[in-house]
């Protein structure tokens, strides 16, 4: 089995979710910023995070060719994976719509409230109502057509969704404390331009090194379930 992963960014990589894909025995073939046509036929596609927004796509064309990849993938009942961006890119290819938050950034570590509907989901049965994810983002996207919601925050309704085989996750069940600490670490001056505490949101990085153990379980499911 093939997978493909869309890379936006040099520093966000697969992170928890690379173990298990391979475990399952999907083979990985990394595209950076860019997909080709016969990525179409692939079992799976895994769309990473980016600092880009979809709005951006006269800026970053490949952003066109990545909903065009998605629109059909989702037409034919082929499964994706959307992480952050990747999720934004693809409720915008199932018809909603991604627009800037209204309550600004969601930056941190927090916990996300599985919906009822999100916790009978085969991907999600098994976890607590409540997971503590990594967060870094301020688009959001409006509901997903024929799509089930399954996870929220106080800040953001739209945080998680499957849709026909495909699933999308505004924030980051892959991310270790490790590589999250990093990412502040390298983001700090924009973090404190936006009137954030990048010390106070190292606090909880120990809070995300004690939920890697159930993220990481939580993507082995995810991935069984795109698998079948």
């Amino acid at each position: 089995m093939r997978a493909v992963v869309v890379q936006h960014e040099e520093h966000e990589g697969l992170g928890l979710l690379k173990a298990p894909l391979e475990e399952v025995g999907y083979t990985l073939t990394t595209r950076f910023r860019c997909v080709e046509h016969k990525d179409l036929d692939a079992e799976l596609v895994v769309v990473l995070g980016g600092s880009m927004s979809v709005a951006a796509a006269d800026l970053h064309p490949f952003l066109r060719d990545e909903l065009g990849l998605l629109t059909e993938r989702l037409a034919l009942g082929r499964p994706t994976l959307g992480l952050c961006l990747g999720a934004q890119l693809l409720a915008t290819a199932a018809g909603a719509t991604v627009t800037r938050g209204k309550n600004g950034l969601e930056v941190g570590v927090a916990p996300v409230r599985w919906t009822r509907q999100g916790l009978e989901d085969p991907a999600v049965a098994g976890l607590p109502p409540k997971s503590v994810m990594a967060h870094w983002h301020e688009d959001t996207w409006s509901a997903v057509p024929d799509g089930v919601l399954l996870a929220s925050t106080d800040r953001y309704t739209q945080q998680a969704f499957r849709v026909g085989r495909s699933y999308g996750f505004q924030f980051h069940p892959e991310l270790t404390a490790d590589a999250y600490g990093d990412w502040l670490t390298r983001d700090a001056e924009l973090l404190e331009l936006d009137g954030r505490d990048v010390a106070e949101l190292r606090t909880a990085l120990p809070k995300l090194k004690a939920a890697e153990t159930q993220n990481a379980e939580f993507l082995s499911r995810l991935v069984r379930v795109l698998a079948r």
